[in-house]
């Protein structure tokens, strides 16, 4: 019997790029893309949001943090961004960054470092810069400028594939 496959999920850039989540993170990604979408949102700010997520907390609903800081995008409630147990809500988490991100003026000009500064006055605004690439492959995939170039493996799951 063959070793069985992670639970994880690929997506794929035209430009070559490959960027593997576990199904959690794959998830979060998810949500993110989805509240922006909702909202009305352009791609940019699905990027901007992903970098943040990912420098913060690398897509995972964390309990815990520095300070009082939870979720997502370590959020503090200390802070004004809500309880705990709205902060620990990703839709809510997701919302609450897209608030303050959009009052940012002229968000979708700046780098994706400096926008995420703007929203989290980070220590380490810098650091944001690293996760560009990956955010914005996951941005392209899951908000279907890219088209199908997402794949989960599940193991044990059956799946079908849809016709070409």
């Amino acid at each position: 019997m063959g070793a069985t496959s992670p639970d994880e999920c690929t997506a794929h850039d035209p430009d070559g790029t490959t960027v593997t989540l576990d199904l959690d993170q794959a998830s979060h990604a998810a949500t993110i893309a989805a509240v922006a979408h909702a909202r009305g949102l352009p791609e940019q700010a699905v990027t901007i949001a992903l970098a943040t997520a990912i420098q913060k907390s690398k897509l995972r609903n964390l309990s815990y943090g520095d300070r009082d800081s939870l979720g997502l995008f370590q959020q503090r409630p200390s802070q004004g961004w809500g309880t705990p147990a709205q902060i620990s809500d990703p839709v809510y988490a997701v919302g609450r960054f897209f608030d303050a991100l959009v009052k940012v003026p002229d968000y979708l000009n700046l780098p994706v470092t400096e926008a995420a500064q703007q929203v989290k006055h980070s220590g380490y605004p810098e650091a944001y810069a690293q996760h560009e690439g990956m955010a914005a492959t996951l941005a392209a995939v899951l908000t279907g400028r890219e088209g199908p170039s997402l794949s989960c493996t599940v193991a044990g799951a059956e799946v079908a594939a849809a016709p070409t």
